[in-house]
Order: C-alpha cells, then structure tokens, then sequence
C-alpha cells in the first residue's frame, strides 16, 4: 500500500460506500457523516471502529491486512446501551 494513501480517509470511504448501497429504497436519502470511533496500527495492520450520524444504531469494524493488501468490513446493529449500576 503506497505510504500517502490516507487509511483513515480509506476506512470512512469505504464505510459510506457500504451505507449507500445498503439504503432502504422506501427511505429518502438524507446528509449523513461518517466518523471514526477508535482507531490503531500494529505494524503494517490498522483497526477502524466508525459510526455515522444517521440513527439507525449501526457501527462498522474495518480491519486492513496489511500482509495481504486486503481490507475486511464488519457491520453491526446496536440494540441495547443499558446503565448497570455497581
């Protein structure tokens, strides 16, 4: 992978993509953004968790190998944030 390639712009690109080819067609399309959550490297490897503004409750894993040259995506649904007091 060229070393100016931005991974990070790479990963929120790739995100998008997946959110408008899954757009239920019975919804209107409306102005979204994508965000980085957490983000990391390990040697020639990086590990995206990214959301988007849209309140759908889904967040996305993009993981780059970086000894294969190869990205993997992971999209979740968030169904519950439940305060558990101690």
């Amino acid at each position: 992978m060229n070393k100016d390639i931005n991974m990070e712009v790479v990963a929120l690109n790739i995100v998008a993509d997946y959110i408008n080819e899954h757009w239920e067609t019975t919804t209107p399309k409306m102005d979204y953004e994508v965000f980085t959550v957490w983000k990391c490297k390990a040697l020639q490897n990086w590990k995206f968790l990214l959301s988007s503004s849209l309140p759908d409750g889904m967040y996305y894993e993009m993981t780059f190998n970086g000894d294969k040259n190869e990205w993997y995506l992971d999209a979740y649904k968030k169904f519950e944030n439940r305060c558990i007091k101690m």
